[in-house]
């Protein structure tokens, strides 16, 4: 977001209106400057910057950057394993009807059907996530996808919510906590029967302030006129930089809640840190503990992204930021004591730039 669409959100939030916090969409070298300053500080303090990646040793560099989704999600014990939506892989060959094939070979053996998730195997942010209502959207996506790299086939949850909620445990303690909930709302416009699309959402208070996150994505559908009373949904994934509204869901950190997601984290080998991604049926059973799924486990590289609610200030950003990282790197430490090792700088840096290199080959997200 340009500084002065930024000012014009200051003096809206001035006024009680706050669609979007001042600071939500900066760019990144504004907001993460302070957060990768305190990073650095702690890799001097702790005489390693790669430290946070030892903070869960069974995982590619921690799950800091770089890592499998689909073989975090496989080492999940089997008392857990019903918690999680139905997934399995498939490697790209560069032949898209041989590699269409695969995948719904893949996806019989796992007892998955149309509609599903597709999603980049090693990714983040959202990027290159897609449902897919059948084989015609299958072809395309793999179509579009980087040769020899897998793409995750998971079972779509039908349950109408979704949260992220951040999970850390320091070696020996007896049990975890709840540190962050994000609830995930997907924006959507209502038509009136006369407006285009790109019309409701330059008109919608928020969608229209960040109106470039759905632009490109909708390119194709921005003349059409919704009918009266018809719901569009501006964005599928869950990503706040893809255009999600958060919310924070801090209050709903029950111990019953906090007791079913210490059973999952349980079932990981020494898994300390990083965020589990859920779809649920209700807040009810959400505080409950009930009734949800897991769709994704983050590790090191994991936000806390309750911070992207519109009334969050910045210093209590910025803060849990530090609290978090400064976790990452406390358990890291600790594991080193133990006797795990970081990956190191170099080693770091190599899984992020494969990662950035991919990302930038991904198809479009939904």
């Amino acid at each position: 977001m340009k500084l002065d669409a930024a000012l014009d959100l200051v003096r809206a939030s001035a006024r009680g209106e706050n669609p979007l916090s001042y600071f939500e969409f900066w760019p990144n070298w504004l907001f993460y400057t302070p957060v990768v300053a305190h990073w650095l500080a702690l890799g001097l303090r702790y005489g390693d910057f790669s430290l946070p990646t030892a903070a869960n040793p069974y995982i590619v560099t921690g799950g800091l950057c770089g890592e499998s989704k689909l073989d975090i999600l496989r080492q999940v014990g089997p008392d857990a394993a019903p918690m999680l939506a139905r997934s399995t892989g498939v490697t790209l060959q560069g032949r898209t009807e041989v590699d269409a094939v695969e995948a719904e070979r893949a996806m019989a053996e796992a007892a998955l059907s149309y509609p599903v998730v597709a999603k980049p195997d090693i990714g983040c942010n959202g990027t290159g996530v897609c449902l897919l209502h059948g084989r015609d959207e299958l072809l395309r996506y793999l179509g579009g996808f980087p040769n020899h790299e897998r793409v995750v086939l998971q079972e779509f949850i039908e349950d109408p919510h979704e949260a992220g909620l951040f999970y850390v445990r320091l070696p020996g303690q007896a049990r975890g906590h709840i540190t962050s909930i994000t609830l995930k709302h997907p924006p959507t416009v209502t038509g009136d029967g006369r407006s285009t699309l790109e019309q409701l959402i330059l008109a919608d208070e928020r969608a229209g302030l960040v109106s470039h996150l759905y632009m490109e994505r909708l390119r194709d559908r921005l003349s059409e006129v919704p009918r009266q009373g018809e719901v569009v949904r501006l964005v599928f994934v869950g990503n706040h930089c893809k255009g999600s509204i958060f919310e924070d869901g801090r209050r709903l950190a029950t111990p019953a809640l906090t007791a079913a997601i210490e059973r999952l984290a349980r079932a990981l080998p020494e898994f300390h840190f990083g965020r589990i991604d859920v779809r649920f049926a209700s807040l009810a059973a959400l505080r409950r503990g009930e009734d949800f799924r897991v769709i994704e486990i983050n590790g090191a590289g994991s936000e806390a992204t309750h911070i992207w609610d519109s009334r969050t200030k910045l210093r209590d950003a910025w803060r849990a930021q530090f609290f978090h990282y400064g976790a990452a790197f406390r358990i890291g430490a600790a594991n080193r004591a133990r006797g795990w090792r970081p990956c190191g700088v170099r080693a770091m840096y190599r899984h992020w730039k494969n990662q950035r290199r991919l990302m930038a080959a991904y198809p479009m997200n939904d």
